[in-house]
């Protein structure tokens, strides 16, 4: 067996190669052969061993080498020229520029009026660097990434309740031998279809499924119950759930007993939600109301596994503690294929959040304001505690705070494209033009880009290598297929680069990734996500490794919470959580709700999928789904054009009547930019806690118009 998991992720043949998909947390295993090897075309094949998607992938994963060899690649370093154009630049005067730009703002207003925007989707290395780089190149607080807009929530909720976060504290085949899962407001089927092996396994194995969403999704099809709550309401939906547990009995008293605190004040709170108020706040009857929690009560194992949709609120945090409030009084957190998880989006969502990217953390999931954290990360890089800058702005607040008003001059964006995936798109837009320095580093010019002063072209997933930590909290390595194109640096290379050229070079001698790696093990080690006892040979022998891991003689952790959680005492916390309305409610002037999601056939911002042919002639176009009732009163059919508007801007999507959404909702998915763009409408009412914006709730009016521009 070892021989064959050594294989595993070797490079196979001098044309092959496994290695993994470059697009969400679930990171498919991939084989990658080069046809004509590090020139031509490369094919794509699933990797039939790969433990998490087993031979399965999506047509992302399929189409994903596209990009490697696309036309519209960046593959020169573009500056601007005093015409306003980008203009193909040397290396060399390419980052001249943007340091003697970086030092001249530096110098005029301070390390803070400098700042960097990350990603979910860059490794675990570049993470980590990027942190390192803004603290010590830059000296600057301003630093967080786009995973605040995915996986805040979850992650404040699971720290609260159990003392850590990892998405899934188990391995997703445990969900196939599940007898009752919950998925809220999870549409696996469009945005981790691969999982779905797993979802229909545990229907097979004579497993419940409920489903809670305001759309009849894919997933909600299969369902044995699905709720449809009205949007904003599903923190109170999850206290009336756990009130009917009370009033049924259903509690585990003695696990409560033994492995809590704090359950009498979260039972005060919850018995003041009785199911028929809730039922009037939700619109989910009492009868489905308790359904849903024998379902989950009665079965010899459950899960609740969390999306975006409950999450990207303003009060997402308090709703993730409601959820993991209910399981915990069930007694099911830490019992075979049970518990409470979260459905991580991006391809290293995980890892992203855990190394140092964020405005508040160190390497490790490791707090930027406790002296003790600073201390060991300062010994790490050889610096004194009290050069590290203090926590920083969060990302929303970061890109509001650019320009002179807002005392932050210059922003270097990595793997993130800002302007498509941030809430009240405009407002971005125009803070990222009032910059004296914008940096893009990216494959391709995407939106973002429209205001840049220079555009640095980096290495795609296939040519070169990293980890990634996938949402069981499996650590992966991505191996290079190929070589990058001549003209093209990697992120880790830029970091070096700059960081020589601001005078902190000492600190960035790397010779690749490996190196990174191992400083990073060691800037875990005794952290909540140790990683020290990782290597890059480990994860190939083993097909990945489970953090934590502190020693290479440590075999990971697949599960966690069997026997403690990682507060102190070891118990976990309840927390009485109570329900508020979203921050915009429709109203006479904007009467409708709207929400946000995503089709399989493309990933995030769409700056990747929009430009695979296969993938664009499938969803070439954003279209808003209305309701039928609701289609006939705008006088609305299949096919005709609807003008949305909020308080912030205006978009018009060809029009989808389907009975699959609420009467009172409209739904449009967030790939596209421009004139198409749905977060132009989004309104960035931040959760107090994690300061994820309010996505997926704001109040629209809508009227048809005669054509899309």
């Amino acid at each position: 067996m070892a021989a064959r998991s050594s294989l595993h992720l070797k490079v196979v043949t001098s044309e092959s190669t496994r290695t993994h998909c470059p697009y969400c947390a679930f990171q498919c295993g991939m084989v990658m052969t080069d046809l004509t090897p590090f020139s031509g075309p490369i094919e794509v094949r699933p990797d039939e061993e790969f433990p998490v998607n087993r031979g399965q992938m999506c047509i992302k994963g399929f189409t994903s080498a596209a990009l490697l060899d696309h036309r519209e690649r960046l593959t020169s370093p573009l500056l601007r020229g005093r015409d306003g154009r980008l203009l193909p630049a040397r290396w060399e005067t390419a980052l001249d520029f943007v340091a003697e730009r970086l030092l001249r703002l530096r110098e005029a207003h301070g390390p803070a009026a400098l700042a960097a925007f990350g990603s979910g989707a860059l490794t675990n290395e570049k993470t980590y660097l990027l942190g390192k780089f803004v603290r010590l190149a830059l000296g600057s607080p301003n630093v967080d990434y786009n995973g605040r807009y995915c996986m805040s929530s979850a992650a404040a909720g699971q720290n609260k309740a159990f003392g850590v976060d990892r998405g899934l504290p188990f391995p997703v085949s445990d969900i196939a031998q599940t007898k009752a899962l919950l998925l809220w407001g999870a549409n696996c089927a469009e945005t981790l279809p691969p999982i779905m092996q797993w979802i229909h396994a545990q229907r097979d194995n004579g497993g419940a499924l409920i489903v809670v969403d305001p759309r009849r999704t894919d997933t909600a099809r299969g369902a044995a119950l699905h709720l449809q709550p009205t949007p904003g309401s599903d923190l109170a939906l999850a206290n009336g759930l756990l009130y009917l547990a009370l009033e049924e009995k259903l509690v585990d008293s003695a696990y409560i007993a033994a492995r809590t605190e704090g359950f009498d004040e979260l039972r005060r709170v919850v018995l003041s939600y009785h199911p028929a108020h809730v039922e009037r706040l939700t619109g989910v009857s009492t009868q489905d109301q308790l359904r849903a929690v024998r379902l989950l009560a009665d079965a010899p194992s459950s899960m609740l596994l969390s999306g975006r949709g409950p999450e990207q609120q303003s009060k997402g945090s308090d709703t993730v503690l409601s959820f993991i409030n209910l399981m915990l009084a069930l007694g099911k957190v830490g019992k075979p294929y049970s518990g409470y998880g979260c459905l991580t989006g991006q391809g290293n969502g995980q890892g992203g959040r855990e190394h140092g990217q964020k405005a508040d953390q160190l390497p490790g999931y490791r707090l930027i304001e406790d002296p003790e954290h600073r201390q060991a990360i300062a010994r790490v890089w050889g610096i004194d505690p009290a050069e590290l800058p203090a926590k920083g702005k969060s990302a929303y607040e970061l890109l509001d705070a650019l320009g002179p008003q807002g005392g932050i001059r210059a922003l270097l964006v990595f793997g993130s494209n800002v302007v498509v995936a941030s809430p009240n798109a405009l407002n971005v837009e125009r803070k990222l033009a009032a910059l004296d320095l914008l940096v893009v580093c990216d494959a391709f010019v995407n939106e973002t880009a429209a205001s840049a002063h220079a555009l640095l072209p980096v290495a795609q997933f296939a040519e070169e290598e990293g980890t990634m930590t996938n949402l069981e909290g499996r650590v992966i390595l991505r191996q290079r297929a190929r070589r990058p194109p001549p003209g093209v640096k990697t992120d880790i290379e830029i970091f070096c680069e700059l960081a020589r050229r601001l005078g902190a070079g000492k600190h960035f001698q790397y010779e690749g990734a490996e190196q990174v790696f191992d400083e990073l093990r060691r800037a875990t080690a005794g952290a909540k996500a140790d990683y020290s006892g990782i290597t890059y040979d480990r994860i190939r022998r083993e097909r990945g490794v489970f953090w934590p891991c502190p020693s290479t003689e440590h075999p990971g952790t697949p599960r966690l919470f069997a026997d403690r959680f990682h507060h102190p005492d070891g118990r976990a916390r309840f927390h009485a959580v109570h329900h508020r309305p979203a921050a915009e409610l429709p109203d006479d002037a904007y009467p409708l709700y709207f929400t946000t999601g995503r089709y399989k056939e493309h990933y995030n911002s769409g700056a990747q999928t929009r430009r695979v042919s296969a993938l664009d002639e499938a969803k070439p176009e954003p279209k808003v789904q209305v309701h039928p009732r609701l289609a006939a009163r705008l006088g609305v059919v299949e096919g005709d054009w609807l003008l949305v508007e909020s308080r912030r801007g205006s978009v018009v999507f060809r029009v989808s009547v389907t009975p699959e959404i609420r009467p009172d909702t409209l739904f449009a998915p967030f790939h596209w930019g421009g004139k198409k763009a749905a977060n132009v409408l989004t309104k960035p009412a931040l959760d107090p806690t994690s300061r994820m914006p309010e996505f997926k709730v704001c109040a629209v009016r809508a009227r048809r118009v005669s054509e899309s521009n």
